[in-house]
């Protein structure tokens, strides 16, 4: 977590946040996304048992220089966290933008019957870091 930060009080119970996280791109080394999302509070989130929202912002950035793990498909998984007690859960996906060789990344959530059409992308351009003259090709790594 990086912060949290309240945005509504409760009197005996935690207050309501919104909460900012960071995560490594798992499949894809030199690349951070900061994702905030809403946390409620009160007794059902104190428990853990209240249905969280579906809002999700998403920022990626390349912090490092880019290398890719392995291969990877069209909207693969890179996060998922469960936003209910069952059936709710948020997920951020990857993708290849081969003509502009930029990594885009959706963050979305969904529902066991339906999802929420809320959704935030962020895009990451595969530049060369540092003294390097040239970056890998997204193309290359993607499943076809």
């Amino acid at each position: 977590m990086v912060m949290k930060k309240s945005t509504v009080w409760k009197m005996l119970t935690p207050d309501d946040k919104l909460a900012t996280y960071a995560l490594d791109d798992p499949g894809v080394a030199g690349v951070a996304c900061f994702y905030t999302v809403p946390e409620r509070g009160g007794v059902k989130g104190m428990f853990g048992v209240a249905e969280e929202r579906s809002e999700v912002s998403l920022a990626c950035r390349q912090v490092g220089p880019i290398s890719f793990k392995e291969k990877f498909e069209q909207g693969s998984v890179v996060f998922r966290q469960s936003r209910s007690l069952i059936f709710k859960k948020m997920q951020i996906v990857r993708g290849c933008d081969a003509k502009r060789n930029t990594l885009v990344y959706l963050v979305y959530t969904d529902r066991l019957i339906e999802g929420s059409p809320q959704n935030s992308t962020s895009a990451v351009p595969i530049m060369p870091w540092g003294a390097a003259t040239d970056a890998p090709k997204c193309a290359n790594w993607v499943d076809k």
